[in-house]
């Protein structure tokens, strides 16, 4: 028996099983792909495993977030870092300051598209320069990729949040 689709092969053409045992394996592997509300869960508590060593001033837990190959665009960053070793000197940098900066994140959409996911959002840093605070809003985008059960930043890019267009002066 064989099944085709006008202007598409036949399975038998494409696999050496009959075409119900075919469906039972694609099937069976569509089974085992993560729930998506386990892995929104998972994604959400890797973003505030994140916010939780930033807060703590941990750049060497904050580097272990990041994959090997990732890359970090960070808020104060000049310049696009591509290197483990960077990742975390550019949180020895951030985390220099007295009192040490704090980060509270705000909303977050998440999407999972297999063991990759993407966490676009925001969120609100709280600096002390001359010792009073300052909170400064940005947006962000957390890449995961899923290595070992673990989700790894591979793609971070933060921006400051820019400020509202002001209404133009009324006429008179």
């Amino acid at each position: 028996m064989t099944l085709a689709a006008p202007g598409h092969r036949r399975l038998h053409a494409l696999h050496p099983f009959p075409p119900f045992v075919v469906f039972a394996f694609s099937f069976a592997g569509c089974q085992s792909l993560p729930n998506s509300e386990v892995a929104n869960g998972e994604v959400g508590q890797a973003s505030e495993s994140w916010a939780s060593a930033f807060n703590t001033c941990n750049s060497a837990k904050a580097a272990a977030l990041y994959d090997s190959e990732a890359v970090l665009w960070g808020t104060v960053s000049p310049t696009l870092i591509t290197s483990s070793p960077g990742v975390q000197q550019y949180f020895e940098r951030v985390c220099a300051s007295n009192p040490k900066p704090r980060v509270v994140l705000g909303e977050q959409h998440i999407r999972i598209y297999g063991d990759t996911a993407v966490n676009s959002g925001t969120y609100t840093f709280t600096v002390f320069p001359g010792g009073q605070p300052i909170q400064v809003a940005a947006r962000l985008s957390f890449t995961y990729r899923k290595n070992g059960g673990q989700w790894l930043i591979v793609d971070h890019h933060s921006s400051a949040l820019p400020s509202p267009p002001q209404a133009p002066p009324p006429r008179s």
